[in-house]
Formats: C-alpha cells, structure tokens, sequence
C-alpha cells in the first residue's frame, strides 16, 4: 500500500515528503543501536554517552534559534509543556534504558521497548480524540511487536531481581516518552520544531548530566578513541538533533500513533545492520519476525484516518492549543 494513502493531507509542495521523512528516521534511529554499541564497545560509560550525546547536539540547535533570532514561547504552560516533556524524553527515558539495559539483554530489552507504540494507541484513544484506537491499528501493532519478539527470541531471560527491575525501568521509559508524544501533539503543535527540540534536550541533559558525573566522573577522563568520538557525533548531530526535530515536523503533520510506529521500524533496520556489518545471526525466524514487523506496519499505518470521536462532554475537555499571537518563528516549515 502506497505511504501516501495513510499520511494525512497536507500543504507542502511535496505530498511524499512526510513519507520520505518518516522513513529517514527509521533508518536513522535504526542505525543508533550500531553507533550506541561501538561508543560503549570503545569503553565510554553509559550514562556519560548519553549526557553527552545531548549537551553536544543541543549546540547547532540554540546557535540556530540565535542566528535566526527565533521567538520563543511566552506563556508559562508552554514552558511548562517544553521542559515536563523534556525531562520524560530525555533524563527519563535514556536514563532508565541505559540502566535497565546494563541488567538485561539488548534483545530483551528492543522487545520490551515496543510497548512503546502500545502505550500511544490507548493514551492517544484517551488524550486525542481525533485518533480513537481501531482494531486495525491494534492488530497492526500486536502482530508487529510479535515479530520483534520472535526476532529475539533467543534472547529472552531474565534471571534475579536486578534483571527484573531492569525490565520494569525500560517499560516505565516507554510509558513516560509515549505519554510525552501525546502531550506535545495535544498541546504543543504550535511550537517550532526546532524551539521544541532545543528547549527539551537543554532541560533534560541537565539532570543527565549531573547524573552522569556523580555515577561516571569526570568526562575528561573517560577513555576516548576515534570510534568513540566518531559514535558520539553521530548519535548527537544525525541521532539527535536532527532527528528530534524530523519527529516534532512530523508529529505537526500526521497522526502521533503512525509516528509511534518508528521504532518498530527502526528495529528492522538495526537488526540488519547487525547482520550486514556485526556479523549477527541471520537465520529463518529472523526472516519471519521480520515479514511480521512489515505486515504489522503496513496494517497499523494503513487506511484512512477514522472519524475523530465525540466528546461526551465527562470531565475536562482535552484542549488542541492554538497559537495565541501566531505560530513561533524558527526555521521554515
């Protein structure tokens, strides 16, 4: 089924280029898991990595908003919104997976990580009243995280406490960023992509950072190599920055539930790196989970998008902000 029949109408010249963007980021954040394992391979520590990954791609985004002369945000629930929502991205997510998956295998923990997309579709059902869950979107997503799940079969063991803790902490992260994808497409569509991004990964390294030093010491002492270096520019320039404010575009764009699915995708990608270039296990279950990652994607992100549903009018009305004095200056489109 062709990308362009599930991607909601939009006033770009292109009408393919939120397609092209939503698979640019598959391979992007595909190619990560490499780039994560050669840095921690090289021997950087993992809290250190990340706190680093972030502060480093901060840089060309606030040069960017100073060049421009970007408007921030005014009001305070927009600042409010900016940091909360950084602070779950960022200091929470990466904080807990770097933790829990120094206890648990990096198969173990892409499979519990695709709860990912599962949290989005029943907070987006609650929160979003234009993306009501559908068996099709459900079923789309259950056969997809089967398909992970097979790919690592081999992989799934969890043996003592810490392990299970471990487990518990990437599941948690996937909530918390979940839940963050669902407060900026409620509320925070309004705001440049590039404000957005550079205002959460300041507020959200902070915290890492601080974090990192108590934990990993002192960054000038960690053991540097080129591929080390090389890993971390990648992941912060490509992985990060770019990538972040690809997301927040799209997320402005198309259904925040079918940008959910990235990460099932970015999975696919991952494990073929890993073949083509680790020398990883190629095999017939990876083949199989693999054809159920793609028939689950292309049923989840298939259709037309349904009706939005009526507000029954219980409770507080979830609210789609709307600029007040007009949409943040950044960068164009």
């Amino acid at each position: 089924m062709p990308l362009n029949l599930w991607i909601e109408p939009l006033s770009f010249p292109s009408m393919s280029f939120p397609a092209v963007a939503w698979l640019l980021l598959g391979t992007i954040w595909g190619s990560t898991w490499l780039f994560i394992k050669v840095g921690l391979d090289s021997g950087l520590p993992p809290l250190g990595f990340a706190g680093l990954r972030f502060v480093v791609a901060s840089i060309p985004l606030v040069l960017w908003l100073v060049i421009r002369r970007a408007r921030l945000p005014r009001t305070w629930p927009e600042w409010r919104l900016m940091l909360v929502t950084g602070w779950l991205t960022f200091t929470v997510n990466y904080a807990l997976v770097f933790w829990g998956e120094s206890h648990i295998s990096s198969g173990l923990a892409a499979i519990l990580y695709t709860n990912f997309p599962v949290f989005g579709i029943v907070l987006a059902h609650f929160m979003l009243p234009e993306e009501p869950m559908t068996w099709r979107k459900t079923g789309g997503v259950a056969l997809a995280v089967l398909g992970v799940v097979l790919i690592f079969w081999n992989q799934i063991s969890v043996k003592g406490p810490l392990a299970l803790a471990g487990s518990a902490a990437i599941v948690v992260a996937s909530l918390g960023t979940a839940y963050a994808d669902i407060v900026i497409k409620r509320s925070g569509t309004h705001i440049d992509p590039v404000v957005l991004t550079a205002v959460q990964m300041v507020g959200g390294w902070i915290p890492l950072v601080v974090l990192a030093l108590i934990v990993d010491g002192n960054p000038l002492h960690y053991h540097w190599t080129p591929r080390g270096a090389l890993s971390l520019f990648y992941l912060a320039l490509l992985g990060s920055a770019l990538a972040f404010v690809l997301l927040y575009w799209l997320i402005q764009r198309m259904q925040v539930t079918r940008t959910m699915l990235i990460p099932l995708l970015s999975t696919l990608f991952a494990v073929a790196l890993g073949i083509v270039v680790l020398g990883e296990a190629f095999s017939v279950r990876v083949v199989i989970g693999g054809l159920g990652v793609l028939g689950g994607l292309v049923m989840a992100a298939g259709g037309r998008a349904p009706p939005p549903r009526k507000w029954s009018g219980r409770g507080r009305r979830p609210e789609i902000s709307l600029p007040r004095s007009g949409p943040a200056l950044g960068t164009p489109g």
